[in-house]
């Protein structure tokens, strides 16, 4: 994406209230650092030396510092670009340093990531970006650090951004490497997305998917049925969402009182393909085994209201049981929020529930537009550990469904080690006692427009939705009857 800031990123300009002022370096002398810059800088910061999460930090950082508009919008870039293309910028700074990027202090490479992000993908003036992106690194380690970032970005600066991806992309050890680096993805993520394509016989849409992934999505809303009606320019395919013409949606959802809010079309899709794949008896007991932060589950809470069932949701973090219930306070309608882990609550509650989400933990590699560092930490090593939990989570959901009743089996991931493989082994433990219905059909039931979900190479009856395709996060849906 490219951004050019209303005054180019060069002039400073007085300090607003929260913002930063001059700081006396160590061994420097004063800096300014405007303040979108420092802005961005610290949540990068924070994302990589403390494990925080960029889309839940920035907000606070530009409340902090009091921007708004054009600045918030730069901010906003510089950050979410940055940590989108990681991977590729640390092979620059290699190259450009004449030595490994993770050797450098991680203080200053986040200053130098900022610099060739803003150099290579922005139309931030070269002085502006190189300027006070050697302040921020002689601010936080020295003046010695300052010359070695300024001697590094002056070298980025002199060559067109072009150059530089040729010349990483020919360190490159294989073809894969060589995407990765181009598409600012891990080999493994590649690897992993490949084969899932190549599932639905689509690997020629690789390269789209990698180039979604490193687009920022577009904000949906979602209106909770029965009790806000959309409003807005209608979603393709959820009958609840719609996007806002302009503006924050925040407000919105305020004066709402939270029955509009944001909420990915996919997660709107698989949410209402549980509670609407055949008509709700009034008394249904539902349950959302792994609720946390709530979405998905205060849509089902509205859906329950509207045809008299009844739902209860679990959540092992309490800190996100608590983002449950916050999230639930839109929907008159008492729902119990338990703290338990969901394989335990649901073996003890056997034959009880007629509809059960499981929107299981998972690497959340269909989300990677939205939490773009995710991919830098994500490892190979992650799959195998949630494989575990989600085949636990799901087979013990299907025990504690009635005869009859359904099991959706979700994931934030086209990875097949958590979506279809998951769905295939549960089956073939529980052999005639579970059958899965088409999942695809469902989706186009309940669906506003046409989706494109080919029929996958193996012949199952489950769906995933692209980022690509259809504009949604890559969600996966598998509906599982336990049989009468």
């Amino acid at each position: 994406m490219m951004v050019e800031h209303r005054d180019g990123g060069a002039r400073p300009r007085r300090s607003a209230p929260g913002s930063a002022r001059p700081r006396r370096a160590p061994g420097g002398p004063r800096t300014l650092v405007q303040p979108a810059r420092r802005a961005a800088y610290a949540v990068l910061r924070a994302v990589n030396e403390s494990d925080a999460y960029a889309n839940l930090l920035l907000p606070r950082e530009l409340e902090r510092a009091g921007l708004s508009g054009g600045d918030a919008a730069l901010a906003t870039e510089l950050t979410y670009g940055t940590l989108r293309r990681l991977g590729t910028y640390d092979a620059v700074i290699t190259a450009a340093a004449d030595r490994d990027a993770a050797s450098i202090d991680p203080p200053v490479l986040d200053a130098l990531r900022l610099g060739v992000h803003q150099l290579m993908a922005t139309r931030v003036a070269s002085h502006a970006a190189v300027n006070e992106s050697v302040a921020l690194a002689r601010e936080a380690s020295g003046a010695g650090a300052g010359g070695f970032a300024n001697a590094v970005l002056r070298r980025v600066a002199r060559d067109r951004p072009g150059e530089w991806m040729a010349r990483v992309a020919d360190t490159a050890r294989s073809d894969d490497e060589r995407i990765g680096l181009e598409a600012a993805h891990p080999v493994w993520i590649v690897r992993a997305l490949r084969r899932a394509l190549a599932a639905e016989g689509r690997a020629d849409e690789l390269d789209d998917l990698l180039d979604a992934d490193n687009v920022s999505p577009r904000v949906t809303m979602a209106a909770l049925p029965g009790l806000a009606e959309p409003d807005g320019l209608r979603t393709a395919y959820s009958p609840v969402g719609f996007r806002l013409r302009s503006g924050d949606p925040e407000p919105l959802v305020r004066e709402s009182g939270g029955t509009v809010r944001v909420q990915d079309e996919g997660s709107q899709l698989v949410a209402l393909a549980l509670s609407r794949h055949a008509p709700v008896e009034p008394g249904e007991r539902w349950l959302d085994l792994c609720a946390g932060p709530g979405g998905k589950t205060a849509l089902l809470a509205a859906e329950a209201l509207a045809h008299g069932a009844r739902l209860e949701a679990n959540e092992l973090v309490p800190a996100r049981a608590g983002l449950v219930r916050r999230a639930l306070e839109a929907v008159p309608l008492e729902v119990v929020v338990h703290e338990r882990d969901g394989r335990e609550l649901a073996a003890e509650n056997r034959g009880v529930y007629d509809r059960i989400l499981v929107d299981a933990p998972c690497t959340g590699l269909g989300a990677l537009r939205r939490r773009p560092e995710a991919r830098w930490r994500k490892q190979p090593s992650d799959v195998a550990e949630l494989a575990e939990i989600q085949t636990g989570l799901l087979r013990e959901a299907i025990g504690a469904l009635k005869p009859g009743g359904v099991v959706a089996y979700v994931t934030c991931s086209p990875h097949l080690a958590e979506t279809a493989a998951i769905v295939a082994q549960v089956r073939d433990e529980l052999g005639d006692a579970v059958e899965e219905l088409d999942a695809r059909a469902v989706l186009r039931r309940v669906s506003r427009g046409a989706l494109d979900l080919p029929v996958p190479e193996s012949g199952a009856g489950h769906a995933q939705l692209w980022p690509h395709r259809h504009g949604t996060d890559a969600m996966f849906l598998a509906l599982l009857r336990r049989r009468r």
